[in-house]
């Protein structure tokens, strides 16, 4: 359908978009692209024969007979406006997506408000290791492809499923996995009761054999009223579920070890190795998933316990002077940044230093309490200039508000405006067997990268 078609990208460097460009590319397209910044992303496409502009030209799309937009693209872009009025076929990235999807049998959708790349790594892992041979999109690079998509059959597309701006409402499911409903991206939604109708709708979507997986521990994901006619199932560990961990333990370094329970007969142990309860989760509803589409026990199994986890997720960078270990996390929700205070809890160290990049001025000011309330658990905390992302600060609200709320019960907090200087913080005060974890979904990461790197 797009061999020979010229198509191209508005916004390429975006993880979902750049996976999407090297799928069509392996399909035969001839793609090309642009970004306002070059990055780890623009950099993988231009080693794949991918030619990125960073900057805007409007001379790129004269030749398109596609051009593909994200969503975060201003409506004044030359490159987008030029693309109007030439009458270009024109697209939003996540109705071209859906569109693209409609070539598979079946469509397999992971959404949730937190998990999805995790648990969409998961699934990736085991239809991989059962020689299904998926086509992938994943919103983060999977170890097993090192890379953030996989080109495969026509039988399965896996496909990690945001909802912010109702992107996964154009999609074209057969599987939908439910993780959880929270209150993120209020920029958009304005409050839970709108978040909770688009993942209603997104239900809504699946087809009249489709299939329906829910977290039962989830109060705001079993509030969804789904049509009569989809196959329900449910996972969970508090509640009475069609799949349940039950017997959970942990290893000396925080790693659960759990029995796996499908329909009250036992299934199989897991040893996982990544931190955190929520990922116990993630992996009942990879498992559920599975057995729905007949993935082999073992595979399912391997797949779990072989999965280290994507980029940027308690990633273990490395150790500063052999004994302290530097972790990244892409937390960047206060549930998530519980998730991941209580992983770190779980590692023996002598102290712990969290460095949070609050992601968006939105973000910052709706959660500022929670935000304070989990960061301040942390033995020393430091914080980043926030990343604004797509955002001008209309929100009255800056770093040293979130720095004085902590202080009334953490001292040990401060603001440092440059990652340069919170390396050069770090390395005056970390002693052995200390921990560090960036925080956050913007390039905060990069305190990590530079401290292994001096």
């Amino acid at each position: 359908m797009y061999k020979d078609k010229k198509l191209h990208f508005i916004g390429i460097g975006g993880i979902s978009m750049s996976g999407i460009a090297l799928i069509l590319k392996n399909m035969g397209a001839i793609i090309t692209g642009s970004d306002a910044f070059s990055s780890y992303n623009t950099e993988m496409l231009e080693k794949e024969g991918i030619p990125v502009f960073i900057g805007q030209n409007k001379d790129l799309v004269k030749d398109a007979d596609i051009v593909i937009y994200t969503s975060a693209i201003s409506s004044e872009h030359e490159e987008l406006k030029e693309a109007l009025r030439l009458q270009k076929k024109v697209v939003e990235r996540a109705k071209f997506l859906g569109e693209l999807s409609k070539e598979y049998n079946h469509v397999l959708c992971i959404s949730g408000t937190h998990g999805k790349s995790t648990t969409t790594g998961m699934v990736t892992s085991c239809f991989m290791l059962d020689k299904k041979n998926p086509t992938v999109q994943i919103g983060a690079i999977h170890p097993l492809l090192n890379s953030n998509y996989h080109v495969g059959s026509k039988e399965f597309f896996i496909m990690e499923s945001c909802e912010y701006k109702n992107s996964f409402l154009s999609f074209f499911p057969t599987s939908e996995v439910i993780l959880n409903i929270d209150d993120d991206h209020l920029d958009y939604f304005k409050n839970i009761d709108n978040i909770k109708a688009s993942f209603q709708k997104f239900t809504h979507l699946l087809p009249s054999n489709g299939n329906l997986l829910l977290n039962r521990d989830d109060q705001n994901t079993m509030s969804i009223e789904p049509k009569n006619s989809t196959n329900i199932y449910t996972f969970g560990i508090k509640n009475e579920a069609n799949l349940m961990a039950k017997n959970i333990t942990y290893d000396d370094l925080g790693h659960p070890i759990f029995d796996i329970y499908y329909n009250n007969e036992f299934y199989l142990n897991v040893h996982l190795n990544i931190l955190g309860d929520h990922n116990i989760y993630n992996a009942l509803a990879t498992t559920l998933l599975c057995l729905v589409h007949d993935v082999n026990k073992e595979a399912i199994k391997k797949g779990l316990e072989s999965y280290s986890g994507v980029k940027r997720r308690f990633e273990l960078l490395g150790k500063y002077n052999d004994n302290v270990l530097v972790y990244d996390d892409y937390a960047h929700h206060p549930t998530e940044i519980k998730a991941t205070y209580n992983s770190v809890k779980n590692i023996k160290c002598h102290q712990n230093y969290a460095i949070f990049q609050s992601h968006t001025y939105s973000r910052t000011k709706e959660h500022l309490e929670e935000f304070a309330e989990i960061l301040k658990q942390f033995d020393n905390v430091i914080i980043a200039p926030i990343y604004p992302a797509r955002e001008i600060n209309i929100y009255n609200v800056k770093e040293t508000d979130l720095v004085d709320l902590i202080k009334k019960d953490n001292p040990n907090v401060w603001y440092i405006d440059s990652f340069d200087k919170i390396v050069d913080f770090l390395k005056e005060k970390v002693i052995d067997n200390d921990l560090v974890i960036t925080i956050g979904a913007g390039p905060v990461n990069e305190v990590g990268i530079k401290l292994l790197n001096k």
